[in-house]
C-alpha cells in the first residue's frame, strides 16, 4: 500500500500520488488565484481552415507553464462531454494517457477485468492483441493499470505519426470493446481441466491478496470508509469474488463508466492539435450510436457520491499476514488530509511532510531511525483525494516493537506540534520543493499526467483548478506562512487528528493454514465435479482459447503504414571535451568553441554535453577496478554513508546533520548510485543537480564529501545496522535472489556485481558489525584505503549537462580546478573502464558444465528462472543487428514468446537480458508455476522459427525494427538522458558519435534468414544443456518436480541453498565462531529471507 519512495501528491507537488491503493499494469509485466479563474469562462470553437468544417471540440484554455517550457491546452467536445488537455514539450516521445474515473461499491474486480478486456478485440477489430502489434510497428507500447479511483490506459509512441495512427483503434476498444464470454473465461477467471483456479486477473490477485501490504491496506480501508463510499473497496478484486463474477456485470459496469463524458485524453509530447481534434472528431462520429446522448443522467464518480464522515475516533488493530520469519513486523498509519485539489493546502502537506520524514535530517527520522533505531526508514505518502489520505509506514519493525513503535511515532508528532519548529530549515524545505517541482517538470512526463489525472478525477471541469499548473506562486504564499500557522496545520491533519493504525504481525502458523486451506478447496472442488466434469471444464477452455486466438491478417496489419523514421524529432545534445577527456577526440561545434575559449583548467577528464535546460546536472563517473577486492563488500556501506557523514570544515567538526541540511539547501537533488545506468556496472556515480549560480559551489561539495568527510564510527554503525534490517526482505524476493545465485556462478568475485549481492552482506556485514564493535579502527583503516584507492585523478570521469551555449554555466571548466587542486594530476591516461566480459568466470565464458541449479526458498510460491548462454563481447560485432532484431521478435507483446509462455499460463514474463559486450546472453523466466515448463515452451517456439517450421511473419519484423528505434527515443526521452547517451556512446563505448543512427541502419537490412542464423547460433543454444546453465529459485514443493523435468531435458541438476552462495570475501569472524558468532542464525531456515540491496548501488535486472 506505501511505497518504500517517498511519494508525495499535490496539483504542482514533484510527483502526484494518483495511485490510490492499488495498481495493477496490464500485460507489460509518486494564494488566491481566484482572479483567473473568471477569465476561464470564455470559450471558442477551433476552426479547421481546408481541412472542412469546424469540429466540435471548444478550447477552454491554453498557457505556458513559467517554470517550464510546456504549454497546457484543454479541449471539451461539445457533443460528447470528452476531455482533452495536451501538454505540449519538446522531445521523441508522446505519451498518452487515456483516463477513466471508475467508482465501484464492491471487491468484484470488475474495474481492473476491463483494464485486460479491451486488448481482445473492438467493435470493428475482432482481433486479440491488435493494438498491441500496431503500436509495436508504429514505434509505440500500450499498458494500462488500475486504480482505486480511475483506470489509464497508455500509449506511447516515438514521434506524432505513430501516435495518431493507434490513437482512434485505440479508443475504439475502449468504448465498444467486445467482452465476449470466451475473453472473460480466460482473461478473468477459469477452473482448467486440473480443477485449479486460472485467468490473468484471477492469478495476479492471487499473488497479492495475502502479502502484508494487501492485508493491512484492506483493514484500513475498511476502518476509514463505510459502505457507501468506493474507496473503501479492492477495485483490483478480491479472488473470491472473481470467482463468481459473471460477463455480464463486468458489461453493466463498462457501459456505466466507459463514456466519453467520463474521460480525458491527456497527450504530452509534441502534438499537431489541429489534427488531433479531426481524428477526434472522426473517432466520435464512428461511435455515435453506441454511446448515451450527453443529457442522459450521468454521475460523476467521486465528487457526485457520498463523502467519507471524519473519523471519531483513533482505531489501532492488529492484522495477521502469512510469513515464516516471524522476527519483522509492518505497520501504516493513516490520517485523513486535506482536499487534493486545493494547492496551497497540498503544496502545504507536501512540504510537511519532507520537514517531518523527507531525510534523515528530518524530525521522525532522525530520532526514530537514526538515533532511536526503531525502524529502518519512516516512509510516507498521501493519496490524493476530496478527503486525501495521509501514511506513515515505519519499516524493518522487529515484531514485538510494533504497538510501542506506533506509540512512539504519535507521541513524537504531538511532542514535534507543542513547541517552537525550525522555521529556518522549513523555509529550505519549501525552497527544496520547490525546485523539485521545476526539475521534475522539465524531466518527466509523469509529472503532467499525474497532476492532470488528479485534477480531472477530482477538480472543477470548467479548467480553473487545471490553471494552478501555470505557475509556482503558491510557494511564495507558503513562506509567508508563521511558526503558528504551520503548527496549527500539523495539529489539524495529523498530531491532533484521529487515526487508524494497523499493525501487520508475521505468522507462520497463518500461513500454513492458508495453505492447507487453499489446497483442501482445490481437492474438494475436484471431488464434487468428478473426472467427467474436470473434462468438460478443460474443453469449455480450450473452446474459449480458440474463439480469442483468432488470428489477424497480415492484410489488416499492413492497412497502417509504417511511419518513416523522419518524423520522430531526436534530441540534439552537442558535446564538447577538456583535459584527459580530449583524448576520446574533439568536435568542431559551438559549444566546444565556448569550452576552448574558456580559462583552461587542469587536465581532468570532463567531458560537457549541451541541452536546453534550467539546470546544471554533474555527474562523477567513479570507477572501482583498482579497488582490492577483498575491500569490494564495503562499497555498499560506502555509498549509504557517503552524504550523510561528518565533514571538518576550517579544523572544525560539523555533525553530519548540518551537511545533510546545507546539501538540500545548495541542490536540487544529489544522489550516488550504481554505474549501470551510464553503462557500466563496475562503477558507481555522484550526481548533483543544481541551478547554474550553483555549479561551483556543487563541484566544492563533490570535493569536500571525497576528502573532508569523517568516517564515524556512530554513523558507521548505524549504516551497518540499517543494511542487516533490509536483509531479510531483500531474500525473500525470488527474481532477486536468481540473479544472485547466477552472478555468483558465472562472475568473478572481483566483480561489483557479485560483491554487493545481498547474499554477501548477509554474512559480510554481520561479521563487520562485530569487528566495529570489538576494533573499531580496524574498519576505519579499510574504508580510507578504499576511499585512496577511489577518488584518483586517473579514476574519474566527469559529465557536466547544462545550457552552455546560452551563457548559463559560468566558467565550466576552470570551476573544477575546485576538484583538481585535491588530486594528484601527474598522471599520462584515465584508467579503461573494465569490459563486462572480461569479468566471467571460466564457467561464464564456457557455460554448460553446471547445468540446472535448483535453490528451494520457502518464502515464495512460485518460480523464477535464469539460462545463461555465450554472447556477444563488442559492440563492433557484425552479428549484433541480426541478434537485436531476433530477440525483438521474439519479445513482442501478442508475439512468440509471449504466446508460447504467458498465453498458456505457464509464466508471468520471459524475456532475453543482454548486454552487448557482456559475453552472456540471458533468457529469463519470472514469476512461473514451474519454470521448466515455461522454458520448454520457449525453446520449442524458438527452435521451429530457426529450422522453418514456423514461418516469420513479415508485420512482425517491421515491428521488431520499429521497437528498437522506440528504444532509441526511450534514451533520448528528455533533455538529459539524451545528453547522458552520448556519453555513454562515446567517454564509455568509446564509440563513434553516429553508432546507433549507423545501427539502425543496419537493422532495417537484416533478412529473414540472418534472423534465423542469429537464432541457431545464440538462442537456441540457451535451451541446450552442455551450452548453458539454469538456476532456478522455487517453492519446495516444486524441488522434485523441477529435477525431473530438467533431467528429461538433459541437464545434470543440483538442489542447493541460499546459504551455498554466501562469501565472506576473507572477512573473519573476530574471535573465530566459537565467540558465538553464527552466519547461519537467519538463514538456515532457508533462507526464509531474502533482500534487496541495501545502498544506492543496487541493481536489480
Amino acid at each position: 500500500m506505501i511505497n518504500q519512495a517517498q511519494v508525495k501528491a499535490s496539483v504542482v507537488a514533484v510527483i502526484v500520488a494518483v495511485i490510490a491503493s492499488f495498481v495493477v499494469y496490464h500485460r507489460k509485466g509518486d494564494g488566491d488565484i481566484g482572479h483567473l479563474r473568471a477569465a476561464l469562462s470564455k470559450s471558442f470553437r477551433v476552426k479547421m481552415g481546408s481541412q472542412g468544417p469546424s469540429v466540435r471540440f471548444r478550447k477552454i484554455q491554453s498557457f505556458p507553464t513559467d517554470y517550464a517550457h510546456t504549454t497546457i491546452t484543454q479541449y471539451e467536445s461539445e457533443r460528447s462531454g470528452m476531455q482533452v488537455i495536451v501538454a505540449d514539450r519538446k522531445g521523441p516521445k508522446v505519451n498518452g494517457y487515456f483516463t477513466l474515473a471508475t467508482e465501484i461499491f464492491d471487491d468484484s474486480g470488475a474495474p481492473h477485468t476491463l483494464e485486460h478486456l479491451v486488448f481482445m478485440g473492438s467493435k470493428s477489430y475482432h482481433y486479440k492483441g491488435l493494438l498491441d502489434k500496431l503500436a509495436s510497428r508504429a514505434y509505440g507500447s500500450t499498458n494500462a493499470w488500475t486504480a482505486t479511483d480511475h483506470t489509464a490506459y497508455t500509449l506511447e509512441t516515438a514521434g506524432w505519426e505513430g501516435f495518431a495512427q493507434i490513437l482512434p483503434v485505440y479508443l475504439e476498444h475502449l468504448i465498444v470493446p467486445t467482452i465476449t464470454d470466451a475473453a472473460c473465461l480466460t482473461e478473468v477467471h477459469h477452473v482448467n481441466g486440473e480443477g485449479n483456479d486460472a485467468g490473468v486477473v484471477y492469478s495476479e490477485m492471487q499473488g497479492v491478496q495475502f502479502t502484508s501490504s494487501e492485508i493491512m491496506d484492506i483493514k484500513a480501508r475498511r476502518l476509514l470508509y463505510p459502505e457507501n463510499v468506493g474507496f473503501r473497496y479492492e477495485t483490483g478484486g478480491m479472488t473470491e469474488a472473481l470467482r463468481v463474477l459473471t460477463p455480464e456485470k463486468i458489461r453493466d459496469f463498462h457501459r456505466s463508466m466507459y463514456q466519453p463524458r467520463n474521460m480525458c485524453i491527456i497527450i504530452i509530447g509534441e502534438v499537431n492539435h489541429d489534427h488531433l481534434l479531426t481524428l477526434l472528431d472522426e473517432f466520435e462520429e464512428s461511435v455515435k450510436g453506441d454511446i448515451p446522448p450527453l443529457d442522459a443522467p450521468f454521475k460523476r464518480p467521486w465528487i457526485d457520491s457520498a463523502q467519507p464522515p471524519p473519523l471519531k475516533e483513533t482505531t489501532i488493530e492488529t492484522v495477521e499476514f502469512p510469513e515464516e520469519d516471524e522476527s519483522t513486523g509492518d505497520m501504516v498509519i493513516g490520517f485523513f488530509g486535506p482536499n487534493c485539489v486545493d494547492a496551497i493546502q497540498a503544496i502545504a502537506l507536501n512540504t510537511l511532510l519532507t520537514y517531518l520524514c523527507g531525510s534523515s535530517v528530518a524530525v521522525l527520522e532522525n530520532v526514530m531511525v537514526e538515533k532511536e533505531e526503531l525502524a529502518s526508514s519512516i516512509s510516507y505518502q498521501w493519496d490524493a483525494r476530496p478527503n486525501s489520505v495521509i501514511w506513515f509506514q515505519p519499516t524493518g519493525v522487529a515484531t514485538e516493537k510494533l504497538a510501542f513503535v506506533e506509540q512512539r511515532l504519535i507521541s513524537l508528532l504531538k511532542e514535534v506540534a507543542s513547541k517552537p519548529l525550525d522555521m529556518t530549515y522549513m523555509s529550505e524545505c519549501i525552497q527544496r520543493e520547490r525546485r523539485q517541482v521545476k526539475a521534475q517538470a522539465e524531466e518527466s512526463e509523469s509529472f503532467y499526467s499525474a497532476n492532470i489525472i488528479t485534477d480531472y478525477l477530482f477538480g472543477s471541469r470548467d479548467g480553473s483548478t487545471l490553471r494552478d499548473l501555470a505557475t509556482l506562486d503558491q510557494y511564495d504564499i507558503l513562506e509567508k506562512w508563521t511558526d503558528e500557522q504551520w503548527r496549527a496545520f500539523l495539529k489539524t491533519w495529523i498530531s491532533d487528528a484521529h487515526h487508524v493504525s494497523i499493525l501487520g504481525k508475521p505468522s507462520l502458523e497463518l500461513a500454513t493454514k492458508l495453505k492447507e486451506d487453499e489446497l483442501a478447496r482445490i481437492e474438494r472442488r475436484k471431488q464434487e465435479l468428478g473426472a467427467e466434469g474436470l473434462k468438460q471444464l478443460a474443453e469449455k477452455l480450450e473452446d474459449a482459447k480458440k474463439q480469442n486466438e483468432v488470428e489477424i491478417p497480415d492484410s489488416v496489419l499492413e492497412k497502417w503504414q509504417v511511419p518513416p523514421v523522419e518524423s520522430i524529432h531526436f534530441i540534439k545534445s552537442q558535446t564538447a571535451r577538456s583535459g584527459m577527456a580530449r583524448e576520446l577526440g574533439v568536435q568542431e561545434n559551438p559549444v566546444q568553441q565556448v569550452i576552448d575559449k574558456t580559462s583552461s583548467g587542469l587536465p581532468l577528464f570532463v567531458q560537457f554535453e549541451d541541452v536546453r535546460t534550467n539546470f546544471v546536472h554533474i555527474t562523477v563517473h567513479v570507477g572501482t577496478s583498482e579497488i582490492p577486492v577483498e575491500y569490494k563488500p564495503l562499497l555498499s556501506l560506502f555509498s549509504d554513508n557517503f552524504f550523510n557523514t561528518p565533514i571538518r570544515k576550517n579544523a572544525e567538526l560539523v555533525p553530519f546533520e548540518q551537511v545533510v541540511m546545507k546539501l538540500e539547501k545548495d541542490t536540487v537533488s544529489y544522489t550516488l548510485e550504481a554505474g549501470s545506468r551510464f553503462g557500466d556496472s563496475e562503477s558507481f556515480l555522484i550526481r548533483f543537480q543544481v541551478e547554474p549560480e550553483k555549479y561551483a559551489t556543487a563541484v566544492e561539495w563533490i570535493r569536500t564529501m571525497m576528502f573532508d568527510s569523517i568516517f564515524d564510527v556512530t554513523r558507521l554503525k548505524a549504516g551497518i545496522a540499517k543494511q542487516l534490517a533490509d536483509v531479510p526482505e531483500a531474500k525473500r524476493d525470488g527474481r532477486v535472489m536468481t540473479n544472485e545465485v547466477e552472478m555468483a556462478i558465472h562472475n568473478q568475485p572481483s566483480s561489483l556485481l557479485v560483491a554487493k549481492r545481498t547474499l554477501v552482506k548477509a554474512v559480510y556485514l554481520r561479521r563487520l558489525k562485530k569487528l566495529i564493535e570489538d576494533d573499531p579502527n580496524a574498519v576505519l583503516s579499510r574504508l580510507e584505503k578504499l576511499r585512496k584507492h577511489l577518488f584518483t585523478s586517473d579514476n574519474l570521469r566527469v559529465l557536466v549537462i547544462a545550457d552552455i551555449t546560452n551563457s548559463k554555466l559560468p566558467d565550466p571548466v576552470k570551476t573544477w580546478d575546485i576538484l583538481a587542486k585535491s588530486l594528484d594530476m601527474n598522471v599520462k591516461s584515465i584508467n579503461p573502464i573494465t569490459k563486462p566480459h572480461t569479468l566471467l568466470s571460466d564457467e561464464g565464458r564456457n557455460p554448460g558444465s553446471v547445468g540446472a541449479t535448483i535453490v528451494p526458498m520457502r518464502a515464495i510460491d512460485s518460480s523464477y528462472s535464469i539460462s545463461s548462454g555465450k554472447g556477444l563481447t563488442s559492440f563492433a560485432d557484425p552479428a549484433i543487428p541480426a541478434l537485436l532484431v531476433a530477440m525483438q521478435y521474439l519479445e513482442t507483446v501478442e508475439g512468440t514468446l509471449w504466446n508460447a509462455v504467458r498465453g498458456n499460463g505457464l509464466a508471468y514474463g520471459a524475456y532475453f537480458a543482454k548486454e552487448l559486450d557482456g559475453g552472456y546472453l540471458h533468457f529469463k523466466v519470472y514469476r512461473s508455476p514451474l519454470a521448466s515448463k515455461a522454458i520448454v515452451a520457449a525453446r520449442d517456439a524458438i527452435t521451429a522459427l530457426a529450422n522453418g517450421t514456423v514461418a516469420f511473419e513479415k508485420p512482425m519484423i517491421e515491428g521488431a525494427i520499429s521497437q528498437l528505434v522506440m528504444g532509441l527515443a526511450d534514451e533520448q526521452a528528455t533533455m538529459s538522458t539524451a545528453a547522458v547517451q552520448n556519453y555513454i556512446i562515446g567517454a564509455v563505448r568509446g564509440l563513434e558519435p553516429d553508432y546507433n543512427i549507423k545501427m539502425l541502419a543496419k537493422v532495417r537490412t537484416v533478412s529473414v534468414e540472418d534472423i534465423k542464423q542469429a537464432m541457431k547460433t545464440w538462442l537456441v543454444p540457451l535451451f541446450e544443456p552442455g551450452k548453458s546453465n539454469v538456476v532456478v529459485c522455487c517453492a519446495h514443493a516444486m524441488v522434485e518436480k523441477l529435477e525431473k523435468e530438467f533431467q528429461e531435458m538433459g541437464y545434470k541438476t543440483e538442489v542447493k541453498q541460499l546459504s551455498d552462495f554466501h562469501d565472506d570475501y576473507g572477512l573473519e569472524a573476530p574471535g573465530g565462531e566459537e565467540n558465538g558468532e553464527n552466519d547461519e542464525e537467519e538463514d538456515d531456515d532457508d533462507d526464509d529471507d531474502e533482500g534487496s540491496e541495501g545502498s544506492d548501488i543496487s541493481e536489480e535486472d
